[in-house]
């Protein structure tokens, strides 16, 4: 298959969490992604052509959220899912990249279970609330109990990407809300709450491996200081897009290339 790419599910107590991993590499490289409509089962393929780059050097897995969540679900408890899931897998010392919420579970899992991240990527994440990313999940929440899922995803996309983006790809939008009605409703509101307990900010001094942040400064979702006061805090390698917002990891052409050559010193 290509990439090497399978899937798999690793089962925890009672619960199960799916994956994915590709690459031919041994060094293995976590990859925790942001709140989606979209799960991990079923995205293999789509998920290693998005992160080819990576496929020759490195092993790469991608973790989804545990299968059965209940409400209250922390982003701290979806650390220690993550670390398990790893425990059992065999897999330490490794790069961890995660972005926005991933971002968010990643700078827990360095924190809490440094042993398992050798090298840290954060991809436009925060590392407290603020009253932008309070805002945007409130009124996502709102819009996903309410059904309207032709809000939300127009809110989405003016919230996340750029304007010359959206009129690019503008005619996909219908697709999209058709798409966005198959989801699990409560399972987006309790993983979108998480979201808004993040608060790791007082604890980053804790995390002492090598971390690249990557922010964008017209972020709308967790705003583009809420990535310099993180690289502030670590003292750590920065790069900021100066004319992209919360997509950037989508939009800018170069994104993976700056972490490989990152993880690749």
């Amino acid at each position: 298959m290509l990439f090497n790419t399978k899937e798999g599910s690793v089962k925890i107590n009672d619960n199960s969490i799916d994956y994915v991993s590709f690459g031919r590499g041994k060094k293995p490289l976590v990859i925790i992604p942001g709140l989606s409509l979209n799960r991990v089962k079923g995205a293999g393929l789509s998920l290693a052509y998005m992160y080819r780059i990576f496929a020759k050097d490195y092993r790469v897995y991608v973790f989804d959220r545990k299968e059965i969540i209940k409400e209250g679900y922390t982003i701290k408890e979806i650390a220690k899912d993550t670390a398990d899931v790893m425990k059992t897998l065999g897999i330490s010392e490794a790069y961890v990249f995660g972005v926005s919420q991933g971002g968010m579970i990643a700078q827990y899992l360095a924190i809490d279970y440094p042993e398992l991240v050798e090298k840290l990527v954060l991809g436009v994440t925060l590392s407290r609330r603020n009253e932008t990313v309070k805002s945007v999940i409130e009124k996502w929440i709102r819009f996903a109990q309410s059904n309207d899922w032709e809000s939300f995803v127009e809110d989405m996309l003016l919230k996340m990407y750029s304007p010359q983006y959206i009129k690019k790809y503008r005619r996909l939008i219908p697709l999209m809300i058709k798409l966005s009605k198959n989801t699990d409703l409560n399972r987006f509101i309790i993983l979108a709450k998480s979201c808004l307990t993040c608060d790791v900010y007082e604890e980053l001094h804790k995390i002492t491996c090598p971390v690249l942040v990557l922010g964008g400064k017209q972020d709308k979702v967790v705003t583009g200081k809420a990535s310099e006061e993180i690289a502030e805090k670590l003292g750590c390698e920065i790069y900021m897009y100066e004319e992209l917002g919360h997509a950037v990891y989508e939009e800018a052409k170069d994104f993976n290339k700056r972490i490989y050559r990152f993880l690749q010193k």
